[in-house]
């Protein structure tokens, strides 16, 4: 069995499909273009929230669009520490953070 990719036909038409690009907003909290303290607060956050609240507890990740008609007074009212923290930081430092919590030498208080 062979595990080669098979070449694109150049005359044939890609087919491509639009996808929703989400960021984390602007915070007040986090001006500079360093944003690795943003980073850091929203995944301790999102980790509190759901200690606190439970998993299923929507407002700890809730992401909201665009489409919405009160975007703006929900998404300011709601915690969107999950969205921030997927889309600031880097995988790599999620994974050793999540390894750290669960081997129990995180460097932050999550109670």
């Amino acid at each position: 069995m062979s595990s080669t990719i098979p070449e694109a036909d150049p005359d044939e038409p890609v087919e491509t499909k639009p996808f929703k690009f989400v960021t984390a907003g602007y915070d007040a909290r986090f001006p500079y273009q360093n944003q690795t303290k943003h980073c850091w607060q929203n995944y301790v956050d999102y980790h509190k929230c759901i200690l606190a609240k439970g998993e299923d507890f929507r407002p700890c990740k809730q992401v909201y669009t665009h489409s919405s008609s009160n975007y703006r007074t929900i998404a300011n009212a709601v915690p969107k520490f999950f969205l921030a923290y997927r889309s600031l930081c880097p995988k790599a430092w999620t994974d050793r953070w999540d390894d750290q919590r669960e081997a129990g030498n995180f460097p932050a208080r999550l109670e």
